[in-house]
């Protein structure tokens, strides 16, 4: 489980730092963290640990810890509060294999800044997500579609061969469950991750994915 849950972190601080540089910020990633010195995008975090047992001072001093900062502890074992910092929310990594392909329909690629400002703004995060993301080769962002043509849900896909991390899942119906099949449907064949909050487990889990392991994110307020 120690695996899936580095691979895990590897994939969601590669897409962190994909959305970081369609802002104009660089990263730095190492057998440590990725981290970002200046505060990265609104929802994402400032530093992502790759390894369980990182230095949580030296950690720090590779970002801007002030007010507003925030780390991901991908393997829940920092204590960051001596520092300013508080739990924001704790989760779970999760992992589907390669499976049979499911019998929903999957989901339709955004493929025009004009198609993404409207799934931006179908999933609430308005200018994060920059047309950038649609030229990089590791990203696809996905949507589902009612009969009119209105966007009901979506998700994002980031990664390559080695498997691909699910991110920005969203729906504006009452059935979560379908959106994580429509996923699935998408890329049957493909090692996906990612992670959830322990509430929201139950529609991935039905989807086919399993818990790897958990993590914290901290948040400086």
């Amino acid at each position: 489980m120690l695996n899936d849950a580095r691979a895990a972190a590897r994939n969601n601080a590669e897409w962190c730092d994909i959305v970081c540089a369609s802002h104009g910020l660089t990263g730095r990633t190492d057998a440590e963290a990725w981290s970002v010195p200046r505060r990265s995008p609104p929802w994402y975090p400032d530093a992502v640990t790759l390894r369980p047992g990182v230095d949580a001072e030296a950690l720090l001093a590779r970002i801007d810890a002030g007010a507003g900062a925030s780390v991901k502890d991908s393997f829940a074992d920092l204590d960051l509060s001596g520092y300013g910092f508080r739990v924001l929310f704790d989760a779970q990594w999760i992992h589907r294999p390669p499976s049979p392909p499911p019998v929903d329909a999957p989901l339709t690629p955004v493929s025009t800044p004009d198609e993404l400002a409207a799934w931006a703004a179908a999933h609430g995060g308005g200018d994060l997500f920059r047309p950038a993301l649609l030229t990089d080769p590791r990203v696809r962002v996905l949507a589902r579609h009612d009969d009119s043509g209105v966007i009901t849900g979506g998700a994002v896909l980031s990664g390559g061969d080695g498997g691909y991390g699910v991110s920005n899942l969203f729906t504006s119906t009452d059935d979560p469950e379908a959106i994580w099949r429509a996923v699935c449907a998408t890329l049957p064949t493909a090692s996906l991750v990612g992670y959830e909050e322990t509430p929201d487990l139950p529609p991935a889990r039905q989807a086919g994915f399993l818990p790897t392991g958990p993590l914290t994110v901290w948040l400086n307020p």
